[in-house]
Order: structure tokens, then sequence, then C-alpha cells
């Protein structure tokens, strides 16, 4: 699970920043070094598979989304937080449901961290051949689903996921 924040300085745009999901790879990996280059500050953290299991999916990401919120080299006055849980932290914070498509500083994170994972899963391609990472991305893919099946877990997959069996 990886989480970004990212502070633009005020009334800052850009017309290709938007929801991650709505962009394509090579789209997202052009718009990543604008945004760190255009963010007065950014911060990417994530929540580990282990993590995930042990809090579920929800806690794990809100604990990513503040490890991002403190990984920040300047502190945040105010934070906008995609959906409808609050980060918990110190920060004054408005939750936005579907924020990916109604904030700019929500939309440019959600695609520093989908390009952070999406590297991610390419060097752990490299470190557990095999499962197809770099192409699936982790993702529960039927490729995916059968090579777990096939070679088993590893050490960065879930124990929780109703694919992974232990």
């Amino acid at each position: 699970m990886v989480a970004a924040a990212v502070i633009f300085p005020p009334g800052y745009s850009h017309p290709g920043i938007r929801d991650s999901k709505k962009l394509s790879p090579l789209q997202r990996e052009r718009l990543y070094p604008v945004i760190t280059a255009d963010a007065v500050a950014f911060g990417i953290a994530l929540a580990t598979p282990g993590e995930i299991d042990t809090l579920n999916i929800l806690r794990a990401s809100l604990l990513a989304m503040r490890r991002a919120v403190d990984a920040l080299l300047l502190p945040a006055d105010f934070l906008f937080i995609d959906g409808n849980q609050p980060v918990a932290c110190d920060v004054p914070q408005e939750t936005v449901v579907g924020g990916d498509d109604r904030c700019v500083s929500i939309a440019a994170a959600s695609i520093l961290a989908k390009v952070s994972r999406d590297r991610m899963m390419a060097e752990y391609d490299l470190l557990y051949p095999g499962y197809g990472l770099s192409g699936h991305k982790g993702y529960p893919t039927r490729e995916h689903l059968e090579a777990i099946r096939r070679l088993g877990p590893s050490p960065i997959h879930r124990r929780t996921f109703r694919g992974v069996v232990v």
C-alpha cells in the first residue's frame, strides 16, 4: 500500500493532473517529474503487507497516508484526504469523497503513489521472479493468482488476501 501527500503553491493547476486511474502508465510517468518539480513539498510512504494483514486494508491505507504527511519536508497547514475517513494527525483536514476528481493535490498524490508502487513492483519482479509483478503490478489477475498457487506466496504477498493460500 503506497500513499502520497502533495503541497502545491496556492492557486496551482495543471490540465493533465487528474485521477491516476484515468491516466495511462506513460501519462503518469510523464507527470511524476512535473508534480515533484512543481510541488512545494511531497511525501511518499507505504504500509507493509504485514501491516495490511494486521490492521486491514482501510486502516493500513490511513497509516500510509499519515506517514506520507509525516514525510513532507514542509509541514502541511491543512489536508484534503481522499475518501471519507480522516487521517490520525493534528493537522486540520477535510475528507473528500471522489477527491481524485475534485482536488489537484489529491490527484497529484494518487499519481505519485501509483508510479511509486508500479516502480516497486518492477523491482520486486527482479527479486521474486515467476510472479510477473512488473506486468500486472501485483493486482489479482488470473496469471498472478496462478503464479501464487504454483510458487506459493512471496514475502511481499498479503497473507489475508483471498488469493493467497498459506
